[in-house]
């Protein structure tokens, strides 16, 4: 099979496309067919050797997640119903044509649903759910979502607005702010402006009631003051380190601060619950995952250079079946 393989932890180039043996499942496992990987902002670290602790990574290793396909194979043990069903699996690879995954890693796509879109879901429809469940939009006030064109930002600004909130979406670029606006956010903001706390405070009458934190780092730990006192601020966001809040002003303002992630990923069993319904709300019209490139799986490094340069706008995917370099 076709698959990307890194040898040594470094810049994107080290994204390396091999040839390898098909993989055999174990008891208890499946191998999917891989239609869709998913790609998100963890790989890019992780394939700079960031977070061994938390997300050891025994070289080589195919990096990804998991993603979206077909069950192709089955362990012993496992139901032969499996062979030939549409799943999603979040799993530790991805980036390869064929994938091993527990059978507890496997989800069935809701008919009708394309590969693209149950794999968009894998990851930031679960951080997108887990993160609505912590803040809790409320019908009628302001919410903030930064980094609102990325993955999960996208879906966030979209729960909050089902929810009845108003948003108030932040980003870097106008093409950014276009999706955000496309979406649903009723104000948007530029955040790579100096202003842009004020811009938000002023839109928000006095301050923003939730923030949904994409962001992390000295943005996401500025995010903190575009909230108004009482408000809720919780925060997923890696792209420059988490965001750090100063917990004693929080307390003295009375804001609620959440960050869910500084622990590591989700335990399986939450994670799998909140990808149930990410894809239950997007069967149902409510979440729309905003695709915004997609990659043949010779390109991967590609697609971590575009997360890098914060140039792609929505969700990125690899396509393992697709040709070309």
């Amino acid at each position: 099979m076709r698959a990307i393989q890194v040898s040594v932890f470094g810049g994107p180039e080290v994204l390396t496309p091999v040839e390898l043996p098909d993989p055999v499942p174990g008891r208890g496992q499946v191998v999917v067919g891989m239609a869709a990987a998913d790609v998100i902002f963890l790989d890019t670290l992780l394939r700079g050797g960031w977070g061994k602790e938390i997300f050891p990574r025994e070289l080589p290793y195919i990096p990804g997640g998991g993603g979206a396909g077909e069950v192709v194979a089955i362990g012993e043990g496992v139901d032969p119903a499996w062979i030939g069903r549409r799943v999603v699996t979040r799993t530790g690879t991805g980036y390869a044509e064929r994938v091993v995954a527990d059978a507890d890693e496997i989800m069935p796509i809701p008919d009708g649903m394309a590969f693209e879109t149950a794999a968009a879901l894998v990851h930031d429809g679960t951080t997108a759910i887990m993160m609505e469940r912590l803040g809790v939009a409320e019908k009628g006030e302001w919410v903030l979502v930064t980094a609102a064109a990325g993955g999960a930002g996208s879906l966030l600004v979209q729960l909050a607005i089902d929810a009845g909130a108003r948003v108030v979406a932040a980003a870097s670029s106008d093409a950014k702010l276009a999706l955000a606006r496309e979406l649903g956010a009723e104000a948007t903001v530029d955040y790579t402006r100096p202003d842009w706390i004020e811009r938000v405070r002023e839109v928000t009458g006095g301050g923003a009631a939730l923030v949904y934190d994409g962001a992390g780092g000295p943005l996401g730990t500025a995010a903190l003051n575009a909230l108004a006192d009482g408000g809720r601020f919780v925060t997923y966001g890696t792209a420059e380190g988490f965001a750090a809040p100063d917990r004693e002003l929080a307390a003295r303002r009375g804001l609620r601060v959440f960050t869910p992630l500084l622990d590591g990923p989700p335990a399986r069993e939450a994670a799998r619950g909140w990808l149930a319904l990410a894809l239950e709300r997007a069967t149902e019209g409510r979440l729309r995952p905003a695709i915004g490139a997609v990659y043949p799986l010779e390109r991967a490094a590609d697609a971590h250079r575009a997360l890098a340069e914060r140039a792609t706008v929505g969700k990125s995917l690899l396509l393992p079946g697709a040709n070309g370099a």
